[in-house]
Order: C-alpha cells, then structure tokens, then sequence
C-alpha cells in the first residue's frame, strides 16, 4: 500500500477555502487531484445547530432537518436513477424505512459523495464521521458509490462526556466509515500506535512475570479507539463551533492515510479541525464551506495552531477544470465513456413524456398496453454498463417486470429475443 501514480493536479492553490454549497465546488475540481478526504457533515439530527455566542465561532449555525419537497433537486433524481441505480435502492429503502427526511439527507449526500470519489486519487481513501443516527444508511450508500469491497473500517469512536440514559443506553460513541477508491491505497498504521492499557500490558505477561510481547507499551490501532475524548466546554481548542471535534481525532486519521505533501480535501470545513491538521502535519489542503465567517474562523484557529497569518485564499468561484473533464461514473460499471450529442439535456420527466406520446403506454419489450402510465418505467436501450447514453436517443419504456428482466445487461433487442424465447411477448389479437 502506499505506492503512488500519475494523477491530475490539483486546479486550485494550497490553504484554498472555497465559499459556497460544496457540490459546486466538487464538481469543479480536476479529476484525481486529492490523496485524502477526512469530513465531519450533517448527521440528519432534525435540528439546528448555533455555535456559543461571543466565541471565535460566534455567528455560525446551520440546519441539520431534512424535506424530500424541498431539498431534493430532481436532477439529483435524474443522475442517481441513470447511472447508480444501485445507490437509489439504497436511498429509497433508506426512505421507506424511515422517513422522506433520511431520503432527502441521502439523496444530498450521495450526489456529494459521487463527486468526492470522482476527485480522490486511485491511491486516496475518505473518512466520513457520523452518528448512528444515519450510519447505517450512509454505508449502504458508500458501498454502492465506492463499491463494497473497497470498505476498509467502521471506527468506532467512544467518548465519556455526557450524561446517563434513563430510557436507554447512554449514547456514548461517533461513527467514522473509511473507505478507499482501490485496493492500493495509502494506509500506515504504524504511525498511530496506542498506549497498551494496564490490563493489557499484564496479559501480555506470562505467570512467571516474563514478558511476552508487551514491546514499548504501544499496540497497532484497532477500529474502536477509546483514547480521545470529545472536547469539554472549557478545552483550549474549543471554538464556540456547535460540532467541533477534537484535533487529535483528525490528526490521527491524517497521519494513518496521507504523508507529507499530500493534498486533503475538506467539503464539509465547518471550524476547520481538518485544515489544522493538515497543516499541522505538513499536507497541502483545500475547504470548502457554506458559512459566511468560515474564512475568519479557519484563519484565526491556523494562526493560533500554527502561526499562519493571512495565507488562507478565500474564493467563492469554482475553479476551471483542467483535466479531461471527466463526469463521477459509478464504481466499475460504465465501460466506455460516450460524448453526449450536443443540445439541451432533457429532464427524466421530459423523456417520458415525449416516449408516451410517440408509443402510447405500451411497453417496448413485451408489447403490452396499460390504462396507466404508471405501469411504465423509463430505461435505456444500450445499457449504461456498455457505455449507453443518457439521451433521448438512448431511451426507451418497459413495465416492470421487462426492465427486471432486461437488468443492466440487456439490450431492447436482447429482450425481446429473451421475451419471445420464454413466452412472455404479448399474444396478437385476431
């Protein structure tokens, strides 16, 4: 692990904090330009959050609540049904199992996720911090965006701050997924070795009291850490910020998956706990956030930490591509890139329609007409996986149980072949 390749550069400088909703920002940046995302986002709490007043982050807030009316744009719809339909399972079993609102917190945070892998370095891994609020939804979403089998931990960070639970287990731990983009990816644990507790430095004695593998007292991190605790009120670090985590917790992930020089991206910056760190440990780094003092607060906490002044470039413009201009595809499944044809890209919803008024509500694969155009659902005639286009061209009705069978592999000729051999074509009238 470890080993690096030939990637893009990065479209920006180093000690860049980018103002603005951070998909537009993601969007912008090249094409495997980041060796390490290490984020802290929204959990889906369904509340909001306000920093303490009269502290360095006085005046920062943001909404942690969730509307599948209002926070879901439909082009997100349109790009996850197209091209990761694997990922819409899992933000509509996500939906029904909950509610609309985790949906909606998926659906925002796929399209996000989408683009972080899209920028990340074949060699480079993300962290996502959450709670188990949404974790679990959050990994059913990763595991479909980055692939399975690319998951390399849930870390389970356990804190003791807080009070008891009455009507059930005290809430005591933090979720951090890690994955990487390949199964060559920059891991170093040897970095982060944690003090060997007293009881286990005395398992590690046999019954005469000689050692065994005690060592230096230190042991090879395991996925649950215990020796970091979350901030207190009065800690020097503490910013005000309403859901600041401990330097040490993100010195720790830098130190394990990026060396020195390495370029860590932050989408979700909030009070920078990120940004420090990595110029702490002497990596380049990029923020991105939507609160306006942002740049006040990630300047201050580094001239604090480390005694930068005035270095951090502030910009709400989006850099310019210079890579290949290259969309986020899904893990392993478009095979070849195909240019769309020039024009207006046309909505989900716009497709349909034109089809239903060109065929009636009848289904392309196996004849059948329905009272209903719900009975129909839009897909694509050459498969995404074979490199199909998302154009109009490219579109085609089925029911239901013709795009089961069709599924990514087939084309509307190959299931017709497939309908007639089983059968299942509608019988002609007389």
């Amino acid at each position: 692990m470890g080993r690096k390749t030939e990637n893009a550069r990065p479209n920006w400088e180093n000690r860049t904090l980018f103002h603005g909703d951070n998909l537009d920002f993601l969007r912008a940046m090249n094409t495997n330009s980041v060796d390490l995302i290490a984020t802290d986002p929204p959990f889906n709490k369904g509340r909001d959050f306000h920093a303490t007043p009269d502290s360095l982050a006085a005046g920062s807030k943001f909404q942690d609540r969730w509307s599948w009316e209002e926070d879901v744009h439909q082009g997100w719809i349109d790009l996850i049904t197209d091209d990761h339909p694997k990922l819409m399972e899992a933000i509509e079993s996500a939906r029904f199992a909950h509610s609309d609102a985790m949906g909606a917190y998926m659906c925002f945070m796929s399209v996000r996720l989408i683009a972080m892998r899209r920028v990340l370095k074949p060699t480079g891994s993300i962290y996502v911090h959450c709670d188990p609020t949404a974790s679990h939804y959050l990994k059913a979403a990763m595991d479909a965006i980055f692939g399975w089998k690319n998951f390399r931990n849930q870390i389970v960070w356990h804190y003791a701050t807080g009070g008891a639970g009455k009507a059930q287990y005290a809430k005591k731990h933090d979720v951090i997924l890690f994955y990487s983009k390949s199964d060559d990816y920059n891991f170093q644990p040897n970095r982060i070795r944690t003090p060997r507790t007293e009881k286990a430095m005395k398992r590690a004695q046999n019954p005469n009291g000689a050692r065994i593998s005690a060592g230096d007292g230190t042991k090879l991190p395991v996925d649950v850490w215990t020796d970091i605790q979350a901030l207190n009120p009065v800690a020097r670090e503490r910013t005000g910020y309403p859901t600041q985590k401990p330097l040490e917790l993100y010195e720790r992930i830098l130190l394990a998956s990026s060396d020195e020089g390495d370029v860590v991206l932050d989408p979700f910056a909030g009070c920078a706990t990120t940004l420090v760190a990595a110029e702490r440990l002497n990596r380049q780094w990029v923020g991105i956030d939507i609160w306006e003092d942002a740049h006040t607060l990630v300047r201050d906490r580094l001239r604090e930490t480390t005694g930068i002044l005035g270095e951090v470039i502030l910009t709400k413009s989006p850099p310019n591509r210079t890579d290949d201009g290259q969309t986020a595809a899904p893990y392993l499944r478009v095979k070849e890139s195909v240019a769309e044809p020039d024009g207006p890209r046309w909505s989900r919803a716009e497709m349909y329609e034109y089809l239903l008024h060109q065929f009636g509500m009848k289904c392309q694969g196996c004849d059948r007409e329905f009272d209903d155009s719900r009975y129909l659902e839009l897909d694509h005639n050459t498969p995404r996986s074979d490199g199909g286009i998302n154009h109009i061209s490219n579109r085609i009705l089925l029911c239901s149980p013709c795009n089961r069978a069709k599924s990514n592999t087939l084309t509307l000729s190959g299931l017709k072949r497939l309908n007639k051999q089983n059968g299942w074509l509608a019988q002609k009238r007389d």
